[in-house]
């Protein structure tokens, strides 16, 4: 029944289940899956109890996990409280359904209802019934870590944070147990010693298992030295844990040297946040503002014609704002601006932030921790640190310009206008006729800018809309301009930036909160559904300003306010801002640009940001080419291996030089015989080690169907090597033996296959049986080595036993 090996496995299982805590806001997850490893468990010691077959073992397992389910959570509607019945596989399917939808709605650590409970066991049961059928019952237990990888495969492939090191190591020491528990058991059913007659008595008479001590001590330093190297061989791997041993040590920095900021997309969580039903506050802070702007966390610069990112930043420790004042604000002239100090307090509900939301444009930040500023954005981030939990003040300068300085600010620098208004070349050319119809007549980018807004806002017949489908598609953001004008921040604030570039106005997207809900005379409260996107326009002197295309209100987004500066001048509007939309027009593929790096279907939140910029793309296209080149390389080696040995092997053999005792016939006798059998082995013929030269000649003649030639040649390459085996060197003929080797080469290949004649030329079998033969003979040699040093420790030890031994009374 392996008992034994039924509780590793099922302890294996439960270490491994450990990974999975991440996903759960409580720890009852755990206690639930160990009633159904439990059950599973009996389920497969009663199953080889009865000797019943595997493929049924497994369906036993399946059954006790179905009636532990029944139990847990359906005892109501089951028969005697276990026996399923209709009534409780409708109540385990609702609470399945129930349980998915609830892991979809919520983001990890989700809470524990009882459908997320009875997922969580039915897994963790599933695991166990895999585990106990390959590591138990088929006795397989290398693969039934695959199983158990997969439960730390989960938490990776839905959260951003990796598992604990500590948990990993649990998982992995269960692994490593269940795999020496079964050695053992292999090992101790090979019998009792068989001593011979040069031990005592006394030891020839105990009834002794093998001894596999030495083995076991083997086995548990080389598993230990296996969890440590996988715990700190990454380490020591740039950018994988840059604060060094288990997050200690080390600032991240990497030395004087720059390295790449990566982070999730700043975009992709941005919809389960806005229609979050538990609408948590996610922050509080303290202002000196009475009309506080945004918080403000990402500038996202660039646009492909699918997502807005944000260019990469190459960080130093030069960028550090611990003790020193922030790059001042780009483009900020003499415009009006107030000095605003900010408080704010992160909850530890909000993870993994790394990113500061501070009040544009920040000038000072004191916060613990290695927090660094991108001069350009003035983006405040952290390579390692979070602000999870942690109150830090922001001192910003906030510009209040008029409209008249926004409508007579000079011309943009180059820089500006080479960065900020580019786009893809593909992009409708239907979109950026709209774009100049809503804003005709207008004199200046300023009144543009505004009638753009206003075009959202009001006049296009937009409605927001959280509950449409999150772009996935190049079309999406034509299709939600030109057609359904129904989405939420995401695609107003992009296609207003996208709009704004066409009319050569430098724009980018910004992302992070609106002020919030104001709940004191300076304080403020910020939840999930306040986080926000919106256009930022550039205007020279004085800078970066925001705008607001999202309604806002009852019917909008409820606490995005339009900044007092782009309300309409006083010149009024042309009615030319109300172009007739075409009914009939067709989103093209290109311009629906998705409003956020969020907006690519196949985007999850732990991936890493994949824009780059000019230089940075042309150094990633070179490396990933040369990444090509050197894996086909590799490939091709690797493919070419065998064929290179065989034909080093074939060159040696008939290039050695004969040895003292031979002469040069005979060693040309043995090397075509040799290769008369590589080839048989490389053509899939079968080779008796029994017969004779003669007798294998015979043979392969009749089954290969030889003409006389190739007849003629095999005969006298097996007459050869007669012979140079059994008689006088100076009978061995001296016949072209190669030119006879090549004719039977050649007539094997024809009696074959296509298939079999190109493994014979790619992947000859026969290369193997050099390396075979060379590890046999080296594990034979350890045997012996290592059965004479158990011979010697045990008389050894029957020697001392022997001295020690008191005499006996007469």
């Amino acid at each position: 029944m392996r008992i034994k090996m039924t509780i590793i496995a099922g302890l294996a299982t439960l270490a491994s289940s450990v990974g999975l805590y991440p996903l759960f806001a409580s720890g009852g997850w755990f206690w639930s899956g160990l009633g159904a490893v439990v059950a599973v468990a009996a389920a497969g010691v009663l199953m080889r109890r009865f000797r019943v077959p595997a493929v049924f073992s497994a369906i036993g397992g399946l059954a006790a996990l179905h009636l532990y389910l029944t139990a847990r959570f359906a005892a109501d509607d089951a028969l005697l409280g276990i026996i399923p019945t209709p009534g409780s596989l409708r109540k385990l399917g609702d609470l399945m359904g129930s349980g998915w939808d609830s892991a979809n709605q919520y983001a990890a650590p989700v809470p524990l209802a009882p459908g997320i409970l009875l997922l969580s066991s039915a897994g963790i049961g599933l695991v166990a019934v895999i585990v106990d059928l390959l590591a138990v019952r088929l006795r397989r237990a290398a693969p039934a870590g695959l199983p158990l990888l997969a439960m730390y495969s989960v938490p990776a492939a839905v959260r951003e944070d990796s598992v604990s090191w500590l948990a990993f190591g649990v998982g992995a020491l269960g692994y490593l147990a269940l795999l020496m528990t079964d050695a053992r058991e292999q090992v101790g059913g090979w019998g009792r010693v068989v001593f011979t007659r040069r031990w005592s008595e006394e030891a020839e008479a105990r009834p002794e298992r093998p001894d596999a001590s030495g083995m076991a001590a083997s086995g548990r330093r080389i598993g230990i030295a296996a969890v440590v190297t996988a715990v700190l061989l990454p380490t020591l791997i740039p950018g994988i844990h840059p604060r060094g041993m288990f997050g200690m040590g080390g600032d991240g920095s990497g030395g004087e040297g720059s390295q790449t900021v990566t982070t999730p997309d700043p975009l992709v969580s941005l919809k389960r946040e806005l229609t979050e039903t538990n609408d948590q506050v996610v922050l509080t802070y303290q202002t000196s503002d009475p009309h506080p702007d945004y918080l403000r966390m990402y500038a996202l610069d660039k646009f492909d014609g699918d997502n807005w990112t944000y260019s990469p930043l190459q960080s130093s420790p030069d960028d550090s704002i611990k003790g020193r004042d922030l790059p001042p604000a780009p483009g900020l002239g003499a415009t009006s601006t107030n000095t605003v100090t900010t408080k704010i307090k992160v909850k530890r509900e909000f993870k993994k932030l790394t990113f500061l939301p501070a009040p544009y444009a920040p000038t000072r930040v004191s916060i613990k921790g290695d927090w660094r500023v991108h001069g350009p954005s003035l983006m405040v981030y952290s390579l390692h640190d979070s602000a999870t939990g942690r109150t830090y003040t922001v001192q910003s300068t906030k510009a209040v310009p008029n409209q008249d300085q926004l409508a007579t600010g000079g011309s943009y620098p180059s820089d500006v206008m080479a960065t900020y208004v580019d786009l893809p070349k593909n992009i409708s050319p239907k979109v950026e006729d709209l774009a100049t119809s809503v804003t005709r007549g207008a004199p200046n980018a300023y009144e543009k800018a505004v009638r753009l807004q206003r075009w959202f806002t009001s006049t296009g017949g937009y409605t927001y809309d959280t509950n449409v489908q999150a772009p996935r598609h190049v079309n999406d953001l034509e299709d939600f301009v030109l057609t359904s004008r129904r989405g939420y921040c995401e695609q107003f604030a992009a296609s207003m930036a996208v709009m704004a570039r066409m009319l050569k106005i430098p724009a980018r997207v910004a992302m992070g909160f609106t002020a919030g809900t104001q709940v004191g005379p300076r304080d403020w409260q910020v939840r999930n559904r306040d986080m926000h996107a919106w256009p930022e326009l550039y205007f020279e002197g004085v800078g970066w300003v925001r705008f607001e295309p999202t309604p806002s209100g009852a019917t909008g987004q409820g606490t995005a306010i339009p900044p007092v500066y782009s309300q309409p001048p006083a010149s009024g509007e042309q009615p030319s801002d109300q172009p007739s939309s075409n009914p009939n027009s067709t989103p093209s593929s290109a311009a629906s640009a998705s409003s956020s790096p969020g907006s690519n279907p196949g985007h999850r939140p732990d991936e890493r940001d994949q824009s780059v910029g000019t230089d940075a793309q042309h150094n990633g296209d070179n490396g990933t080419l040369a990444a090509w080149l050197a894996g086909s390389l590799l490939v091709l080696l690797l493919l070419a291996a065998p064929m290179t040995v065989r034909a080093l092997t074939r060159r040696r053999r008939w290039t050695a030089p004969p040895s003292q005792t031979t002469t040069p016939e005979v060693s040309a006798a043995h090397a075509a015989w040799s290769e008369v059998h590589a080839d048989a082995l490389d053509h899939g013929l079968a080779w008796r080690p029994s017969d004779t030269p003669r007798a294998a000649a015979r043979r392969l003649s009749q089954l290969l169907e030889l003409d006389a030639e190739a007849s003629h040649a095999l005969t006298r390459i097996a007459r050869a090597e007669e012979l140079a085996r059994y008689a006088r060197e100076t009978s061995v003929p001296h016949s072209n033996l190669r030119a006879d080797v090549r004719t039977v080469h050649t007539a094997m290949a024809a009696a074959v296959g296509r298939t079999t004649r190109w493994r014979a030329r790619l992947l000859p079998p026969s290369t193997m049986t050099g390396f075979r033969a060379t590890t046999a003979q080296l594990m034979e040699t350890a045997n012996r080595l290592n059965a004479k040093a158990s011979g010697f420790r045990l008389s050894e030890r029957l020697r001392l036993q022997e001295r020690l031994r008191l005499p006996r009374r007469k």
